[in-house]
């Protein structure tokens, strides 16, 4: 029991690290959002999705595969060929990372304006540049520890990265706005300072990747003692050549790196699309400042319950990779089950919550424009439950060696969504058509990826616990929270409505699940914390 709910824990341990990443990522947004505003996030925004991007093609699969490949060698006790999986991936991150790097620094201008069409963001994304490097190198160190089934390590270096991440960001995006307002003031154009203040701002990243960095590097010297003496002993089979292994991890990189690029490029493209459409229409003026409210507000706000599918992704890839290696099929099947069943758990009311809080959790966290973000959030948090479930599908599908096939599917999605995107612009939705178009993408992902997995696992997601009670029970929950809010928002505040809403809806959920019998003491006893939410239940006789 304790082996089988391991991959559970480590997934939980990564998606705690990873959502307090969020919520740290959201703590640098509203003090962000206070210095260089909608138009200054506008401004970043534009930066960072090309960085992103860059980052996407340098590094973003490395963990991954390197987990994976790690994985598969362990699991075949053949230790020092995943020595050489690691050296291999570090050549290959120092040189995809460096080559990135050198492409935002030498080519920023033109990616800022021509690609872009936000000039004003050029300076933003040179700064952003040395992360891609280091970010590189780190997601090496990352996938090896994932591969050896610690997700310890990553995850204390996802928050100590995000914690200067938020230092280094407020500290710069300070000091450069106010050197932008002067230079702004000489030249007589009041972008400047916002755009100073983005810059600033993209400091964060490159300060924050480099904590990271040592963070690492330091476990992994502690590390290393062990994992040399385990490869010397103990170890069966032949050893890998350093070009066989290198082969093995780019076939593994690149069905990944396509996956994810065709999966992510839609955020370049819509910014792309978005400012091509509101030029056209004589609407330059406001598309950085819409943008803003977009990316610096809605997106922050619905990422924080997708990074518990990003980590139970990487939890679950290593894990059913060894399950295929060994020919354990109905243990893969039981995995998958199990981790959709959790995430769900999660994203559920975390997008029932989002809706019916909408207003007094933006009202809280930011300044300025309230209603187009509220607007937004009331319609896109329902992508929490698409997003969630259309990353997990695409880390099965790697996880079970059909590669190439989350790639098809997010192709044909990225499609749809850019014909649908554009018609929606043209009719004039503004900036909500990238909500909807967003929305539209990941449930088509979804889709593909589930008949997908049924084709080549003969594997059949079960309903009732995994959806429908779990959707009952936060309908449920909705319903006492828009109570509260109806009654204590114009009382009591957007603070005490958000703190009480979130615990007493929370505390209505569970219970409600219990009673519906959506989770049994097998689930809580397999999650970090349940054993005390069942000694709880077990008080009041709910179990």
């Amino acid at each position: 029991m304790k082996k089988k709910s391991n991959f559970i824990i480590q997934g939980s341990i990564l998606a705690m690290a990873g959502i307090l990443s969020r919520i740290i990522g959201i703590a640098r947004r509203f003090p962000m959002e206070h210095i260089i505003g909608d138009k200054g996030n506008g401004f970043y925004s534009a930066a960072y999705e090309v960085y992103a991007m860059m980052l996407i093609i340098s590094c973003y699969s490395l963990p991954l595969a390197v987990s994976k490949v790690v994985s598969s060698k362990i699991n075949k006790k053949q230790y020092k060929s995943a020595e050489r999986a690691f050296q291999c991936a570090m050549i290959f991150a120092v040189a995809a990372g460096g080559a990135t790097f050198l492409i935002c620094e030498l080519f920023g201008d033109f990616l800022a304006a021509d690609v872009m069409l936000e000039p004003k963001s050029a300076l933003a994304l040179k700064i952003l540049g040395p992360a891609l490097l280091i970010v590189s190198v780190m997601g090496v160190f990352r996938g090896y520890f994932q591969g050896l089934g610690t997700m310890m390590p990553t995850a204390v270096s996802q928050v100590l990265e995000q914690i200067f991440v938020l230092i280094g960001s407020i500290v710069g995006a300070s000091v450069l706005y106010d050197h932008g307002s002067k230079v702004g003031a000489l030249l007589h154009d009041e972008d400047y300072a916002p755009a100073y203040g983005a810059a600033g701002a993209s400091l964060g990243p490159v300060v924050g990747s480099v904590i990271g960095l040592l963070f690492l590097m330091f476990v992994f010297a502690i590390y290393r003692r062990g994992t040399k003496k385990r490869s010397m002993s103990g170890a069966k089979g032949r050893t890998d050549s350093y070009v066989q292994i290198f082969g093995i991890i780019l076939m593994t990189i690149l069905p990944v790196l396509l996956s994810t690029t065709v999966y992510n490029i839609s955020n370049v493209l819509d910014i792309r699309i978005y400012n091509s459409v509101m030029i056209q229409k004589g609407l330059e003026d406001v598309k950085a400042y819409n943008w803003g409210v977009y990316s610096g507000k809605y997106r922050v706000l619905v990422n924080v319950p997708i990074a518990l599918a990003n980590a139970m992704c990487s939890s679950i890839v290593p894990v059913l990779t060894g399950l295929m290696v060994r020919e354990e099929y109905a243990q893969a099947k039981d995995r998958i089950g199990q981790a959709m069943r959790f995430t769900m758990l999660v994203a559920i009311p975390s997008s029932v919550g989002l809706t019916v809080l909408a207003r007094p959790i933006i009202a809280t966290l930011f300044k300025g424009e309230v209603d187009m973000a509220v607007s937004m959030l009331h319609v896109g948090s329902v992508s929490v439950v698409f997003y969630t479930m259309s990353t997990l599908t695409n880390g099965v599908l790697q996880g079970i060696n059909r590669m190439r096939i989350p790639v098809r599917n997010a192709a044909i999605s990225l499609a749809i969504h850019i014909v649908f995107l554009y018609g929606t612009l043209e009719l004039g939705m503004g900036i909500n058509a990238v909500v909807y178009a967003n929305i539209l993408f990941a449930a088509i992902v979804c889709v593909l990826n589930a008949l997908s997995i049924r084709k080549y696992l003969r594997y059949k997601q079960e309903l009732a616990r995994t959806f429908i009670i779990p959707a009952i029970a936060s309908a449920v929950m909705g319903g006492v929270i828009w109570l509260i809010n109806l009654l204590l928002s114009k009382v009591a505040g957007n603070v005490l409505t958000v703190i009480l809403g979130i615990i007493i809806g929370m505390i209505v959920y569970f219970i409600t699940l219990i009673l519906l019998k959506g989770i049994n003491e097998r689930d809580l006893r397999s999650m970090p914390g349940g054993r005390t939410v069942l000694s709880i239940a077990k008080m009041f006789r709910l179990m």
